[in-house]
């Protein structure tokens, strides 16, 4: 049995901290009758929200985790991905909106555009999904969704129109009008699950008339039909509307907004529609797959089920049933005890059970066909993988994945903590690409480095709950890095003598600067002075090298390393001697090539009330900021500013000391910039320290 894709949704909810996705997932949820009883996020009953799985979450009351889930409104098929708002977790969104086909980016009516709304917008924009805005939390007080929308066109350059009018702001919301069909939706029943259509009223009928209008012209652009039949003037069919936006909506040429609020039941249907009218089904959308006989040449994926399989696994989670594995299918169908091949490991897998997810709970499927998103048990993987049939051979392309920031060191209290603790860095490693973990050599340490302060303290608290691993935790490290200021040359001999064969090799040319990436090995050598089978002896030789500077110990980065000259030696000559020989070059180089200390500089966006602006750009500036720019609206402001990693920890502390707890803060990775003579100095005096004393 064939499913019709055209009645398929693949859709995320993304946005700021708080502007109420969970609860909005939760209401959808329940009008789609998959839950029976509305639990709130912070919810006093102790039940939680049930897209909140994790004890974390619910006390908390954010999401960590995406959490996938399914449900099925009107005639349409939908699978959700309920993202983090955190910046911390930003892997989470990025993996979701690498297999989703639409999203729906929630704002807060008062809040509106906030920083970790313009990332999320940024994020979907990079993966090209289409996507709708709903204003939430309409019945606030200070809710402004026109101001909002201004927001959206302004600060995120959308083309955002609104396809409706809230009846009533803050506690006076009732319902809401629909520009389209020219009438007035309430929602009414303990939950708002009995929708009743009226006349709109009389007092907002030239209003929404007016804007009746507007947003006609406005998506006649994308319909030459919507077009002519408002040249006729007579009544237009609300379909040929639908059908302009959902043009305008898929080419990302034009975004439409609900507004409503979660919370008070109101709107979340209408939401519910417009998912169905105007985000992409599976079809609507092109995933490219790169050939792996063919030169990785990018083809498009066909979504037909009667071609070979190709499946991508974005999302992995260790439950108490083994290893979960998230997987979108993009083409071909999949049925239980069917083998499929890991193109990265080459790896034959048997398909045991299939499953379809609902937050934390499973429902046993037997088939699944393209466009679906699915678990997997059992099959051994890491985020990323693509799956397919026997009969071909691609792979989808990856995500982009930030690199760390931030590392602590871990230190387990006993041998037991030390057994679970290294159990739950194994999973969480392999379900979280941004959270990584190694061994520092030199003090035996365990490290951990991820997004930021927040990344990290959740992954330590689920260490000790999940795993029972109490672990003593070290002062934060920043992620530094080094790199050389000019081109410097280097000429090396290295040659051992003991008994037997001895170790010879020579390494000649020169260091520079990259602009652009981390590290380039070039091979100039002619005339075969140094032998073609030593070339990859140098390049492992140099790469050794960049794992550690010698001014504060940290990784080098932006290096091209040429090699120009050389000799060898019949007998004494080996990999390990070019090796050798590569490492001694690079480092006579380095020390000529003006190394310097690189260190990783945040976007800052603080928001708070307008009368503690002045305070807030002073604690900026203590902290060797850069204001970059502030906006105002109304007595409330946003100052954006880059701040150097290594002075942002516990800035919230003073900063709600400052403001009465009144202001709050985000910040994700900006760029890496040299550090001020002083603080050189410093970091190269405690590095030096560190090695005699170690």
């Amino acid at each position: 049995m064939s499913k019709d894709l055209s009645k398929v949704r693949n859709i995320g909810i993304s946005a700021h901290i708080d502007s109420g996705k969970t609860t909005l997932t939760e209401r959808i949820l329940y009008y789609t009758k998959r839950i029976h009883a509305i639990h709130e996020v912070r919810g006093k009953d102790g039940v939680g929200a049930k897209m909140d799985s994790m004890e974390l979450e619910k006390e908390r009351g954010i999401t960590i985790q995406s959490a996938a889930t399914y449900c099925s409104w009107k005639d349409i098929d939908i699978n959700i991905i309920d993202t983090p708002g955190h910046v911390d977790f930003t892997v989470e969104v990025e993996r979701a909106l690498r297999v989703l086909d639409g999203a729906v980016l929630v704002l807060c009516s008062v809040g509106g555009v906030q920083s970790q709304s313009i990332t999320v917008n940024r994020q979907m924009t990079r993966y090209n999904v289409p996507r709708i805005a709903f204003i939430n939390k309409c019945d606030r007080t200070g809710a402004n969704p026109e101001k909002v929308t201004r927001q959206l066109r302004d600060k995120l350059e959308l083309n955002a129109h609104l396809l409706q009018m809230p009846i009533g702001l803050e506690s006076e919301l009732n319902g809401v009008v629909d520009l389209i069909t020219m009438k007035a939706v309430y929602f009414d029943g303990a939950s708002g699950e009995n929708i009743r259509i009226e006349e709109i009223p009389a007092a907002m009928l030239d209003e929404a008339q007016k804007r009746h209008d507007a947003l006609l012209e406005e998506v006649s652009m994308f319909s030459e039909d919507l077009m002519e039949a408002l040249l006729e003037e007579g009544a237009v069919d609300p379909q040929l509307v639908y059908d302009a936006v959902r043009k305008g909506t898929l080419s990302l040429e034009f975004t439409p907004v609900l507004v409503g609020s979660a919370y008070k039941n109101k709107g979340v249907q209408s939401l519910l529609d417009a998912v169905r009218d105007f985000l992409p089904c599976p079809t609507d959308v092109v995933n490219m797959a790169l050939d792996l006989n063919n030169a990785e040449k990018e083809f498009p994926v066909s979504n037909n089920p009667d071609d070979p399989l190709v499946m991508l696994a974005f999302k992995l989670e260790d439950g108490r049933y083994g290893q979960l594995t998230y997987v979108r299918s993009y083409q071909g169908k999949l049925a239980k005890g069917d083998t499929i091949f890991n193109r990265r490991t080459g790896k034959k897998v048997k398909v045991g059970r299939l499953c379809r997810m609902h937050s934390n709970e499973m429902e046993e499927i037997d088939a699944c066909g393209s466009g679906d998103i699915v678990a997997l048990f059992g099959v051994d993987c890491a985020s990323g993988d693509t799956f397919t049939s026997e009969d071909i051979s691609c792979s989808m392309t990856s995500m982009h994945i930030p690199e760390p920031v931030i590392s602590l060191a871990v230190i387990p209290t006993d041998n037991k903590a030390q057994i679970n603790m290294s159990k739950a860095l194994n999973r969480f490693t392999k379900e979280d690409p941004t959270f990584k973990t190694f061994v520092d050599h030199e003090t035996g340490e365990t490290i951990i480095s991820g997004m930021g302060e927040l990344h990290l303290e959740v992954y330590i608290e689920r260490m000790k709950r999940e795993y029972g691993a109490v672990v003593t935790v070290g002062a934060p490290q920043v992620a530094y890095r080094e790199t050389i200021g000019q081109r410097a040359d280097f000429n090396y001999t290295h040659k051992k003598q003991t008994g037997g064969s001895g170790q010879y090799g020579r390494v000649a040319g020169y260091l520079e600067p990259m602009e652009e990436g981390e590290y380039e090995f070039v091979d100039k050598i002619v005339g075969g002075v140094i032998p073609r089978e030593y070339i990859s002896s140098c390049d492992k030789g140099f790469q050794k090298s960049l794992e550690k500077g010698s001014l504060c110990g940290a990784p080098i980065t932006g290096v091209r390393c040429v090699i120009n000259d050389g000799a060898f030696h019949a007998v004494d000559s080996s990999d390990i001697a070019f090796q050798l020989a590569s490492i001694g070059a690079f480092k006579e180089g380095y020390l000529k090539a003006k190394p310097v200390i690189m260190e990783p500089i945040m976007k800052v966006a603080v928001e708070g009330p307008s009368e503690f602006q002045g305070s807030v750009m002073g604690s900026i500036n203590q902290r060797r900021g850069m204001i970059i720019g502030t906006t105002e609206e109304g007595n409330y402001s946003v100052v954006e500013a880059e701040v150097p990693l290594s002075e942002m920890f516990g800035y919230s502390t003073t900063l709600r000391s400052l403001t009465q707890g009144k202001a709050e803060f985000t910040m994700e990775f900006a760029t890496f910039k040299p550090v001020p003579k002083g603080v050189s100095e410093e970091l190269i005096k405690k590095y030096q320290d560190e090695r005699k004393n170690g």
